[in-house]
Order: structure tokens, then C-alpha cells, then sequence
């Protein structure tokens, strides 16, 4: 099973991948940066430079319904940003 389970395409990713060459990654819980880093070399054939990693919480949400208050929640997951090296691109919506 991959590190990279899939790419996050939102205005605010794309964005700074045109302009900062910064690509964000849901990525397993588990792995670490230096695991992150060699995933993505290997997964693009690109060198990367920096690795950030973002343990994003789960939200939770309360609905009033007329059988009582139910509450749920969204799932926990880590958030990759990877800052690729100058001249080097990774194409995201090839892989969709």
C-alpha cells in the first residue's frame, strides 16, 4: 500500500502550486516526513526539498432531528505539503 493516498486539488492548493511549487498530499497517518519525501520522488521523479506535515482533526457535527440530538463526526487524516525543487513540476490530473 502507498504512502500518497491521493492529492489534494482545492483553490487553495492549486494556487500554491502555480505560484510557490508546493503540492499537498493526503498521506497515512503513520508515515513521517523522510517517508513522505521518497514516496513522492519516487512516485513523480522529482527532487523535493521540503516536507510539512499536518495532522488535520475530525470535525464534529450535532443535527436536532425530531428522534433526538444526533451527533457525529468526519474522519481524522495527515496532510502532506511538499515544496518541489525549482524547474520540476508534478502533474496531478494526469494520475485522476
Amino acid at each position: 500500500m502507498s504512502i500518497l493516498i491521493k492529492p489534494i486539488i482545492t483553490e487553495k492548493a492549486t494556487t500554491d502550486s502555480e505560484i510557490n511549487n508546493r503540492f499537498s498530499f493526503v498521506v497515512k497517518r503513520g508515515a513521517n516526513k523522510i517517508e513522505i519525501r521518497k514516496a513522492v520522488e519516487e512516485a513523480y521523479g522529482v527532487s523535493v526539498t521540503d516536507v510539512r506535515t499536518i495532522n488535520v482533526r475530525p470535525d464534529r457535527k450535532t443535527k436536532y432531528t425530531k428522534t433526538g440530538m444526533q451527533v457525529g463526526k468526519t474522519n481524522a487524516y495527515k496532510k502532506a505539503i511538499v515544496q518541489v525543487a525549482e524547474g520540476d513540476t508534478i502533474d496531478i490530473y494526469s494520475n485522476l
